[in-house]
């Protein structure tokens, strides 16, 4: 799909795996130039490496978005090598699980230094070069936990609602200078590390029964949404939320898809049968 940035470059911060990688891949896809950026060297090495077998424009930068004038050298340096950065996808971010009872103070200061402080730490500086330039597309990575709570992830859930936050005070700010700012918020993205470090009968019985769609996002199904927010197309749109996550923030009291397990008459009726693509044996 056209998103019509050829030749226009992406800064990319997280962008050496997950969501950040599919954005960039996509991007590079249509023609963009993209900076990768990452807190890990080999990773962002790596993608910055596909994205240039694709035929793109890429470089590599380092960076833990904690530190400020890290942040300010960062964007310096690939302005320097690449030219004026066009639009932004801020997509650094952690969520290691712990119960809030006995989390400890360094795992919820890490958590809000890297998802929201950082956050804004890597935007300022992007954000201060497009309002001089009076244009410019900045899209900060959410989360629908940004929209609701998630037990033992009470730093992540508080650190991506203020990341909405975020983004809507800047979309306020900088709007009367031609800068848009949105931000996305994915649902479950299915990736090594989710299937890692998640039970796989959590996975099943909770957020694929409790998605309408029926299943896990793909990576890529983030980046359409992301670039499109950067596009032209979305000229009118700031200060928006996107959530790109199969229905699952849709409602209340979802269970197996979307049917409604809470009628006995519709139960009774036989109105819901295994959905086509549920795991054979699977039932309400």
């Amino acid at each position: 799909m056209d998103y019509g940035l050829q030749g226009r470059l992406i800064f990319i911060t997280g962008g050496g795996s997950g969501i950040g990688r599919a954005i960039g891949i996509e991007a590079a896809r249509g023609g963009a130039r993209v900076a990768v950026v990452d807190a890990v060297a080999e990773r962002a090495a790596n993608v910055a490496a596909e994205l240039r077998d694709l035929g793109a424009r890429a470089i590599a930068q380092t960076l833990d978005v904690r530190d400020a004038a890290a942040c300010e050298a960062a964007v310096v340096r690939v302005e320097e090598q690449m030219g004026e950065i066009d639009g932004m996808v801020a997509c650094a971010g952690i969520s290691p699980p712990s119960a809030a009872d006995t989390m400890p103070d360094e795992l919820w200061t890490r958590c809000l230094d890297v998802n929201l402080t950082g956050m804004f730490r890597s935007v300022q500086p992007v954000g201060r070069r497009m309002v001089a330039r009076q244009r410019g597309a900045i899209v900060t990575v959410a989360s629908i936990d940004g929209l609701g709570g998630h037990a033992g992830r009470a730093h992540y859930s508080a650190s991506k609602h203020g990341v909405i936050g975020l983004t809507r005070a800047l979309a306020i700010e900088w709007g009367r200078f031609g800068v848009r700012v949105n931000a996305l918020a994915p649902g479950v993205v299915d990736t090594p590390l989710l299937k890692a470090n998640i039970p796989s009968d959590h996975l099943q019985y909770a957020m694929v029964d409790r998605n309408p769609l029926g299943r896990l996002c793909r990576p890529e199904e983030q980046a359409g949404p992301g670039l499109f927010l950067l596009s032209d197309a979305a000229s009118y749109v700031t200060g928006s939320v996107m959530t790109v996550d199969g229905g699952s923030a849709a409602g209340f009291f979802t269970r197996w898809n979307g049917a409604d397990l809470g009628s006995r008459a519709l139960l009774e009726a036989g109105a819901y049968g295994t959905p086509p693509h549920s795991p054979e044996g699977h039932t309400p």
